[in-house]
């Protein structure tokens, strides 16, 4: 099949076909995703909690995002490979920012980049598009803001904070986003805003109105058993399955059940008679 690209997101909203994207952050989890038909793959900073154990995305650095980009991309062969900027790669300028963009793409193998913010990163869009690179939009609750919301917080609830998620989108549409992810925004608001951008919007809890849904797959395949959030529905207890898995390995292997002939490598009996002579 032909490789989804980024003028494919405009073509899918125009003809209202559903965009699906789900995270990867490495090679096994990219194939199977690709195989499964998503349209894009995000690398996404949530590798952060979901991958290096940290409580949330700001500790994750550039390199970290480059580490597991490689990884995906070499796994993608159908789906589009989006990347996360990470905290503070967009942030200190329009230098800095095309820099990290083109390390992703050049180094990484992505073919797009995502960034968090509104009106506050358009210096930094405009920059990166200019520079070639595709840039996906981000609103709502941006989890490397978690410290400025006071945690995981559902963003557009009051008047002040709605219209600044819509003047945000606007303006990122206005400077070359091609798609938009919006995060925990309330379904009605997102509905909203989805029918009057020309460009898709991604939801993630923000409702069926949107073009398009994405999850961490981690969550989706239930490898959290404590974690529910609201907005996510489990697919299956992976969690569960491997650690009946681990449980049959360790008994297996202290009772003798495994391994077996069945799992090791025959030699001639000619050698071992060799090998008595000689000892």
């Amino acid at each position: 099949m032909e490789p989804v690209r980024v003028t494919d997101f405009a073509e899918a909203k125009q003809r209202g076909r559903k965009l699906k994207m789900l995270t990867a952050y490495d090679h096994p989890t990219a194939q199977i995703l690709d195989a499964a038909g998503v349209d894009a793959i995000l690398v996404g900073d949530s590798l952060g909690m979901v991958v290096l154990g940290y409580e949330d995305t700001t500790r994750v650095t550039l390199e970290d995002v480059l580490h597991h980009t490689k990884a995906v991309a070499r796994g993608a062969r159908r789906a589009l490979v989006i990347a996360d900027m990470p905290f503070l790669s967009y942030h200190l300028g329009a230098y800095e920012s095309v820099r990290a963009a083109g390390r992703l793409v050049q180094e990484g193998g992505c073919k797009a980049v995502k960034l968090e913010g509104g009106l506050e990163v358009l210096e930094s869009v405009r920059a990166i598009r200019a520079a070639g690179i595709p840039v996906v939009g981000h609103l709502g609750y941006t989890p490397q803001s978690v410290h400025v919301f006071g945690g995981h917080r559902s963003q557009g609830r009051t008047l002040e904070t709605a219209r600044r998620i819509v003047q945000g989108a606007l303006a990122l549409q206005e400077a070359g986003v091609f798609a938009l992810v919006l995060e925990l925004v309330p379904h009605r608001l997102a509905t909203w805003l989805t029918r009057r951008l020309e460009i898709p919007t991604i939801g993630i809890g923000s409702g069926p109105g949107c073009d398009g849904q994405v999850l961490v797959t981690q969550d989706m395949l239930g490898m959290f058993p404590g974690f529910n959030p609201r907005h996510v529905r489990k697919y299956q207890d992976l969690h569960g399955l491997c650690s009946e898995a681990v449980r049959q390995y360790v008994h297996d292997v202290e009772s003798g059940a495994f391994p077996t002939e069945q799992h090791s490598f025959s030699l001639d009996e000619a050698v071992l008679e060799a090998l008595e002579r000689e000892v």
